[in-house]
């Protein structure tokens, strides 16, 4: 039995896996942020290119 613990956690086939959920969380963090910030300059933009336009 305790050979099995020991066993269990010295294997490390999961740990990529949770290295790319922890990149993949922290990459849609950093776009959220992104989005947040260069939403409202964009909606400037547009509206000033649709009054242009009408």
């Amino acid at each position: 039995m305790l050979k099995k613990l020991k066993a269990f956690f010295k294997d490390e086939s999961g740990q990529d896996i949770i290295e790319y959920a922890l990149l993949a969380f922290f990459i849609s963090i950093v776009a959220i942020a992104i989005i947040k910030l260069i939403g409202p300059i964009l909606v400037t933009i547009y509206t000033a290119v649709r009054d242009a336009l009408t």
